[in-house]
């Protein structure tokens, strides 16, 4: 299989500095909001990437994580079969369809409208009947299991880095079961030191395990990626 060929992220240069002219977005209700609720908003109607999101059709800021981490790693190729965790509301799983998958199927908790291409599965990936599902959805095991789960953040950075970590350990245990031998594993985690114990277990399953930060994560936030490449089979 091989990567489609030209398939670069188109970024968001257009829409730096909060608008397609560098301008600031202001509320215009702030005094209806809280003052966390007031940052959050203007954060978001200011975000390059958000407003670079809606003009270019994707479900969320998060598909240029996606497609910035293919195009370092080469992740999605051609006639691939990938499985997006915690897919909710679809940005991961629209640029796994875009890029060339030929099966894709993103798993929730929570209903996700219908995205052409993809099979879109109600439920928790942790249910004993969810690989044989995914194993026929797929037509087979999985080239590829994509994570960017994450908890409700408490505030707490020591909280919400166990929080987060603990999914990120269930993803992982979930894609030893179901990718092909050669098969890639990519989840989100917060930095705070437990994510060296899970790396020390991907390296016993996977040839490659590396950290990275797209540069659409946010500057402030302490997430990061793990990607492992090579699955050798068996079990971490």
């Amino acid at each position: 299989m091989s990567k489609p060929p030209g398939k670069r992220a188109a970024g968001p240069q257009a829409f730096v500095g909060g608008g397609p002219r560098g301008l600031a977005v202001h509320l215009k209700t702030a005094k209806k909001r809280s003052v966390a609720s007031q940052r959050w908003l203007a954060r978001q109607l200011n975000d390059p990437y958000v407003l670079a999101a809606k003009a270019q059709g994707w479900r969320s800021r998060a598909a240029f994580k996606l497609l910035e981490l293919d195009d370092k790693f080469s992740l999605l190729r051609a006639g691939s079969r990938v499985v997006d965790l915690g897919a909710a509301p679809g940005g991961w799983t629209q640029v796994a369809v875009k890029r060339g998958a030929r099966a894709v199927v993103g798993v929730d908790l929570l209903p996700i409208d219908p995205i052409p291409g993809s099979n879109l599965m109600l439920g928790d990936f942790n249910d004993p009947e969810m690989p044989a599902r995914l194993a026929e959805a797929l037509g087979g095991k999985a080239d590829l299991v994509l994570s960017d789960m994450a908890p409700n953040t408490s505030g707490h950075g020591a909280t919400d880095h166990l929080r987060i970590m603990a999914l990120a350990d269930l993803a992982l245990a979930f894609a030893v079961e179901v990718l092909v031998e050669g098969g890639s594993f990519v989840a989100k985690v917060f930095a705070g030191g437990s994510e060296r114990q899970m790396l020390e277990r991907m390296k016993r399953s996977f040839a490659s395990v590396r950290h990275a930060k797209p540069p659409s994560s946010r500057k402030e936030s302490s997430e990061l990626y793990v990607v492992a490449t090579g699955f050798r089979g068996g079990r971490s």
